[in-house]
């Protein structure tokens, strides 16, 4: 293991180096065996939003896109429980009676909906995420995301979507807030009580914060908060095929349901499944990516999640990737 270490030790330096070609690092969590055997923080740079300062291991971080596979583990729970079936057609009100109603909630996990949606980080005249993130849909993402056209059957083209994930969301928040009250929950009191209950509360990530639109829903394609440790804990929660402390959380086959290749990605490296993406290079890895260089890796042949949170332009991640490599790489396989 001291070889290990050192090995991880020298990634790291290339990681917050003043000079890394891919950026910021803000945070570096190796856990191996369910245990951190390496840590490293540095420094969050000022923004029009915030003034900046030092990064450590209490210090809430914004996952992005990670949070899309929070939204699947989601709706293992709400499978779990009886109230969603990913065969049957998406409750989707506003789609009763139109060709939308043949979309079902296996088609939105696949990112297979069949729904106009332009995913752009840059381009606002032409990204439905921007506008649904901060522009007309704001006040309702799902319902935005839900209301553009089908362009496609729904199951046969796979399209990257954050719409796609809010309409996920929103439909497990009715679930939930059915169960509870018997009827569709208004504001995000019951969704809030089932993440922190059923998954933040049992996996330890006490420092996670999801985030609500003013319609009550939860912007799972985006917005939840959390501490590298604690995202971490959520990657273990999957290396362990959904068991936390000999407690089963998620359906049996959901990890395996994560990883089962839909499409690849045209414009990267990667594989996608449900939610989550696929290092094709690891086979039978997972991983959740956000804006930026957000990553949580799994990777169940080498017992191993690691974690990096920071600020990475497109331009800078194949710098990046090769680094994470390279603590993979560390640790062997088998």
């Amino acid at each position: 293991m001291p070889t290990v270490v050192q090995d991880v030790s020298d990634a790291a330096d290339g990681l917050f180096a003043a000079d890394a070609p891919h950026g910021v690092s803000l945070a570096l969590v190796v856990q191996h065996h369910g245990e951190v055997v390496f840590e490293r923080y540095g420094t969050q740079p000022d923004s029009v939003f915030e003034r900046g300062g030092p990064v450590g291991p209490d210090t809430t971080l914004i996952s992005w896109s990670m949070a899309k596979s929070i939204t699947h583990a989601a709706v293992g729970l709400a499978v779990a429980d009886g109230l969603l079936d990913v065969s049957a057609p998406a409750p989707v009100p506003e789609w009763a009676g139109t060709t939308k109603a043949a979309i079902t909630l296996q088609d939105l996990l696949d990112m297979r909906s069949g729904l106009l949606f332009v995913e752009d980080y840059v381009d606002h005249t032409v990204s439905h995420c921007l506008e649904m993130l901060y522009g007309e849909g704001k006040d309702d993402m799902a319902a935005y995301a839900a209301s553009l056209p089908l362009i496609h059957e729904p199951g046969a083209v796979w399209n990257y979507s954050s719409g796609t994930t809010n309409i996920i969301a929103r439909i497990v928040g009715n679930a939930v807030g059915a169960d509870v009250v018997g009827a569709a929950s208004v504001g995000p009191s019951a969704m809030q009580a089932f993440l922190d209950d059923r998954l933040f509360g049992p996996t330890g990530m006490t420092s996670a914060i999801a985030k609500f639109d003013p319609s009550g829903t939860f912007i799972g394609s985006s917005y939840v908060y959390a501490t590298a440790r604690d995202f971490a804990r959520f990657g273990q929660l999957y290396l362990d095929d959904g068991v936390c402390a000999a407690r089963r959380l998620l359906p049996v086959g959901w990890r395996d349901e994560a990883r089962t290749f839909v499409a690849r990605d045209p414009d990267g490296s990667f594989d996608y499944g449900r939610q989550w993406w696929l290092w094709r290079d690891y086979p039978g890895s997972l991983a959740c990516h956000g804006y930026e260089g957000q990553y949580i890796v799994v990777l169940p042949d080498r017992d191993l999640v690691v974690v990096h949170l920071g600020k990475s332009p497109v331009d800078g991640r194949e710098p990046l990737h090769a680094r994470l490599r390279s603590i993979f790489d560390a640790f062997g396989a088998g």
